[in-house]
């Protein structure tokens, strides 16, 4: 579903990913972890098509989309639940879902709607209410749900459990395996790494901008100082 090869970011003039590759399969949740600093943001940000690469590839089904604007992204497979859950605050939660749809032929926008209230039937309550008057975990739903509308091959989530509450965050988890479960290809950006570790199969490990570890979730669990290791390295 999602492949990355040699993907080099530069922020301000100066290099912060240095060569990264990764691949997410149909139905995978993969884990990216590190410091903060070791680059995890900016490769969202790469793959979201908000900031350009340097050099590299990034392939979604095989479709190059290096270049594209964040809608194009969004349009060939991609979504992204950014960190921070930020929404259009003086909007209703309803059009900030119908924003996020627009990518969206027009007809299917409202069914768009449904389904994703489906999936979070606790936004329904508050479809008229701003943005702003949320919660957190609600807003993360909204954000979410966001990602869902347009049905992505590969949904990418920073920070899924930041400033939540345990059982918010377990919530939104059961998305994810849901999201899994369906065929989606799920790639994890978590500093919450018990988190991160239970929900992926495969785990990378980013230490200032290179890959310092890869393999399965499982041997991070098994061997917590390799992870320690490179927070501390």
């Amino acid at each position: 579903m999602l492949e990355v090869r040699q993907l080099h970011v530069s922020r301000g003039g100066k290099a912060v990913v240095h060569g990264f590759d990764l691949d997410v399969a149909a139905g995978e949740i993969v884990a990216l972890l590190g410091p903060n600093g070791a680059g995890k943001s900016s490769i969202v940000l790469a793959l979201a098509g908000a900031i350009a690469c340097s050099q590299g590839q990034v392939r979604v089904n095989g479709a190059g989309l290096q270049g594209l604007s964040p809608d194009a992204v969004r349009r060939a497979g991609l979504a992204i639940v950014p960190e921070g859950h930020h929404l259009l605050g003086s909007l209703s939660v309803h059009d900030n879902l119908r924003a996020a749809a627009m990518v969206l032929p027009s007809a299917e926008v409202e069914p768009a709607i449904v389904r994703v209230l489906k999936i979070f039937p606790e936004l329904e309550a508050k479809l008229a209410q701003p943005g702003r008057s949320l919660s957190g975990g609600q807003k993360q739903m909204v954000c979410m749900a966001q990602a869902l509308l347009a049905r992505p091959k590969v949904l990418v989530v920073d920070e899924l459990s930041l400033g939540l509450a345990p059982l918010v965050v377990l919530r939104l988890a059961e998305v994810l395996r849901h999201a899994a479960a369906d065929g989606v290809g799920v790639l994890l950006i978590e500093q919450f790494t018990t988190l991160a570790l239970k929900l992926a199969s495969r785990a990378f490990v980013l230490q200032r901008g290179r890959t310092v570890w890869s393999g399965a979730a499982q041997t991070l669990r098994e061997q917590p100082e390799i992870l320690h290791g490179s927070y501390l390295g």
